[in-house]
């Protein structure tokens, strides 16, 4: 049966805008930090020709509501109470920078709803950054407090995580409409009443039971190059594909690559 749709789920204490696409096994697909649910635009459709496939706004992202100041939440508790309120029981997960994170803390808290993962560029609870890394974030901040949220932002855009897709005229002004768009909340906002899983997911990617592939673009940081290997070494059943000649944003920079690496493995669960 098709679902295809869109709307705003009432669910564990937020508003959550999603769409849905397609029939067949549910698919989700989580989006990076700073960006929404439209940087899946390339994958969106072609994997629902097999799929049943959900994109959604993260809590404090794109059309989704703010998170409190004052109250703790967890992207994790979001997703699951999203797939109770849409009657989805099982799900293939698939997600971007921080959104592979929340897909990995996902399958590690929800193992009887997660059948196969698919972190993408992903970051990983509990890996140590690199000082490159740490310093993106710290100037960023640093310049949002000093000169606002569209100096940021141009920081943001004009580090090293992003330079490769703005090499692209074709992807290079839809990831610039979506960082436009972002509200700058987390800039500005205590962020810590997000909640990760404890123990960290790192000392825990050998409770991973399901088929995984880690997908990372060969011109990603070091950072997101060595989290794949690491991924690939320690889940039980994961296999590495690198994407050459792309960076962190794989998905928008190389569509045709990654959507036939995504739907080959797919298919190989079937």
């Amino acid at each position: 049966m098709s679902s295809a749709g869109s709307g705003y789920a009432e669910v564990n204490g937020t508003r959550l805008y999603y769409e849905t696409a397609g029939a067949g096994h549910p698919l989700v697909l989580i989006h990076g930090y700073t960006l929404d649910s439209r940087m899946w635009d390339d994958q969106f459709e072609t994997l629902s020709k097999k799929y049943r496939v959900l994109r959604y706004d993260l809590r404090g992202f794109g059309k989704s509501a703010y998170p409190s100041p004052d109250k703790s939440y967890c992207h994790t508790e979001d997703l699951r109470a999203l797939l109770d309120y849409l009657k989805i029981s099982k799900a293939y997960v698939m997600g971007l920078s921080m959104g592979g994170g929340i897909a990995v803390e996902f399958t590690l808290e929800h193992p009887d709803v997660a059948q196969a993962l698919i972190p993408v560029d992903s970051i990983l609870g509990g890996f140590s950054y690199s000082d490159e890394f740490n310093s993106i974030f710290n100037e960023l901040l640093t310049k949002f407090s000093e000169e606002g949220l569209d100096s940021a932002k141009k920081v943001w855009t004009g580090c090293q995580l992003f330079k490769p897709i703005f090499e692209l005229p074709e992807a290079a002004p839809r990831l610039s409409t979506m960082v436009s768009d972002y509200s700058g909340w987390h800039w500005s906002t205590n962020s810590d009443a997000m909640q990760s899983i404890t123990p960290a997911a790192i000392g825990r990617l050998g409770e991973i039971d399901v088929p995984v592939l880690v997908v990372v673009g060969g011109r990603d940081m070091s950072d997101f190059l060595e989290i794949a290997r690491v991924m690939e070494r320690d889940i039980p059943d994961a296999r590495l594909a690198v994407l050459e000649g792309v960076g962190h944003m794989s998905n928008m920079e190389d569509p045709g690559s990654f959507n036939r690496e995504v739907l080959s493995f797919l298919e190989s669960l079937r």
